[in-house]
């Protein structure tokens, strides 16, 4: 039985845009990511000391968000798709409490070597001021049809 949540190589076409996933930040949300990765700075919790650091408020960590970038990754891909590389991955302003990020992402290449199949992705995310992370580039191996 064909496992129609997993993407094949041969499915993908340049051009394409994958399925953004849109992620809420609540205060809850912040604090359990933080908690979650062990990033104990005030900074990803509390808004009154982000504010005296010169942030706007509190604000999303970088392995919170390079989280996001990897689940809207592998629910593209699949289960049997492998994360090859992640390239570029940069925040550009705060993603503060109260906003919600937006994934997007398109493919970008295609190829074969060393008997892999790989597709490029071009990813980013965005919130209400714009792009906030990347653009980047993520490389994945897809497994290819009746293979």
């Amino acid at each position: 039985m064909e496992n129609k949540l997993q993407r094949y190589w041969e499915d993908v076409h340049i051009g394409e845009e994958i399925p953004s996933l849109h992620f809420p930040l609540s205060v809850s949300r912040l604090v359990m990511a933080a908690g979650a990765n062990r990033d104990f700075n005030s900074i990803h919790h509390n808004s009154e000391y982000a504010r005296e650091t010169g942030a706007p408020d509190m604000y999303a960590n970088i392995i919170f968000l390079y989280g996001m970038w990897e689940r809207t990754v592998r629910e593209f891909i699949g289960l049997s798709g492998t994360i090859k590389s992640v390239k570029e991955f940069r925040m550009k302003v705060f993603n503060t409490v109260g906003e919600t990020v937006v994934t997007k992402g398109i493919v970008k290449k295609k190829w074969h070597e060393n008997n892999e199949s790989f597709v490029e992705l071009e990813i980013w995310s965005e919130n209400s001021k714009g792009i906030s992370v990347g653009p980047g580039q993520v490389v994945i191996a897809l497994p290819k049809r009746n293979q």
